[in-house]
């Protein structure tokens, strides 16, 4: 057996006492770029401060929560991993959330559906293209995804949505023109951030009672969903209102090929 000489013992010294510790912080840097755990802070929105969570893979988690404590404890319950506390989000992910809040659609933003299936992800896709100050119905959801009868497991899906906000599921409202539940604190909350995108939610609900679902142009003939841009752009005196799209095709308009009111079209009466 060979005896280390004088400079390979040397050379053992030198090295050990170049060892340092790892960063406290190396372990949960590493599991969150392999997304196996996630980082999370806070982020000011039309409802309050919301809690975010994020890791390599994208946003995981939008959320409330009454604190810290509860937010981990929900979030781990929900997607399995630990979520660790940070002084801020990436400042460009924390601009693009910003942007996608106001209602800007261009920003980039990756979001971690794992848990979530095929159709769930399928419906939350759709819900990503409802333009910022529109709403559709969930029989539109399922109509444009290619399962139309498939409206209450749409409703089950939105509620389910991890990421609302940046997936704007409170832009889906019930059939029959009413608000709706919301995953983010309740209708209440959904009134108040539609109503930050310019809506009216008490107006278009009244108006889905009265029976006026499809509003039309009458120097186009379009017709259109109520909240469509387009239709907002229509002077009273040229505006009219249809219960059904039959009616409106009955009196010579043809649907809008921006908010494609086909889809979904079937509606329910709202009791008085």
């Amino acid at each position: 057996m060979t005896t280390p000489s004088m400079d390979d013992r040397t050379i053992e010294s030198a090295l050990a006492d170049l060892t340092l510790s790892a960063p406290s912080h190396l372990a949960v840097d590493v599991l969150v770029d392999v997304g196996l755990a996630d980082r999370y802070a806070m982020i000011e929105s039309p409802i309050g401060p919301l809690y975010v969570a994020w890791n390599a893979r994208g946003v995981s988690t939008v959320g409330l929560a009454r604190d810290d404590a509860a937010f981990e404890s929900e979030h781990r319950e929900r997607t399995g991993r630990t979520a660790v506390r940070a002084a801020a989000l990436p400042p460009a992910l924390g601009a693009r959330i910003a942007r996608r809040i106001a209602g800007d659609r261009r920003p980039d933003i990756r979001v971690d559906l794992r848990g979530r299936s095929e159709f769930e992800q399928a419906v939350l896709r759709k819900a990503a293209e409802i333009p910022h100050g529109e709403v559709r119905p969930y029989g539109w959801i399922a109509a444009e995804i290619g399962r139309p009868k498939a409206v209450r497991a749409v409703g089950t899906a939105l509620g389910h949505n991890p990421v609302p906000l940046i997936v704007p599921c409170h832009r889906v409202v019930r059939t029959d023109g009413t608000i709706g539940q919301y995953s983010l604190g309740g209708p209440d909350n959904k009134r108040t951030i539609l109503a930050a995108e310019g809506l009216d939610p008490d107006d278009f609900e009244r108006r889905a009672r009265a029976g006026e679902h499809y509003t039309g142009s009458r120097t186009t003939h379009i017709v259109c969903n109520p909240t469509c841009r387009h239709a907002r752009r229509v002077m009273d005196k040229h505006r009219v209102w249809f219960r059904s799209l039959d009616a409106a095709a009955d009196a010579g308009y043809r649907p809008c090929k921006i908010c494609r009111p086909a889809s979904g079209a079937t509606v329910v009466a709202i009791s008085a």
